[in-house]
């Protein structure tokens, strides 16, 4: 296989601080405000992650807000159909820019978890009565989680929950590539492929001369 570049950090197994974003139906406009939109991503979109929650009128932050915390969560934990609306990729840059790798749920915006594959964040799915559980268990303490994309599975405390997740974007998340990426690494294959193909089907490139 040839080599390609890697486009974000790879994902197998990873311990992080979660943290619980209370509230369903949590839109892309509340992730990131569409007023940042139009600022330049290179100083980072992080900075605006949930900028209309965590911070008050006067721009200070809100010590209640689980993301002004000391300890800087990379895994939230959130509730059904997060990242509806807009289809905005900006809400993943968002995530991405503050350090976010893995959403933890039920269901998530269309859109929005595709997007989440392509930059390199995990969005879990869980049954509901595992989500459930995770959820009690973070509102009764601050927690420490591990994310096993190999073996497809969140675990917490003496608990664990299995979660599923394709194929293709588990093979991109775990090389660290995106769709485009992950294709071009299979590169020389593609070109062996095609050469033999025109070597068994030569007519297939033959063109006639024009009448």
């Amino acid at each position: 296989m040839s080599k390609t570049s890697q486009v974000f950090e790879p994902m197998t197994v990873f311990e992080a601080p979660a943290a619980l974003l209370p509230g369903a139906n949590m839109d892309t406009d509340q992730i990131i405000p569409g007023r940042f939109l139009k600022k330049d991503r290179a100083q980072g979109y992080g900075q605006y992650l949930f900028y209309d929650a965590r911070f008050d009128e006067t721009n200070q932050p809100r010590p209640t807000h689980p993301l002004n915390a000391d300890l800087k969560p990379s895994i939230l934990v959130v509730q059904e159909n997060f990242g509806c609306g807009s289809s905005r990729e900006g809400a993943v840059y968002a995530l991405v820019d503050y350090g976010v790798r893995a959403l933890i749920g039920t269901t998530f915006g269309d859109i929005f978890h595709n997007n989440c594959f392509k930059n390199g964040v995990l969005p879990v799915k869980l049954q509901p009565a595992d989500h459930a559980r995770l959820v009690q268990h973070l509102q009764q303490s601050g927690a420490t989680m591990t994310v096993d994309l190999l073996a497809q599975q969140v675990l917490w405390a003496q608990d664990q929950a299995s979660f599923e997740v394709d194929a293709f974007w588990k093979e991109c998340l775990t090389q660290g590539l995106d769709e485009l990426s992950l294709t071009l690494s299979y590169q020389a294959e593609i070109d062996q492929f095609e050469t033999q193909y025109r070597e068994a089907y030569p007519w297939l490139g033959s063109t006639k001369p024009a009448a």
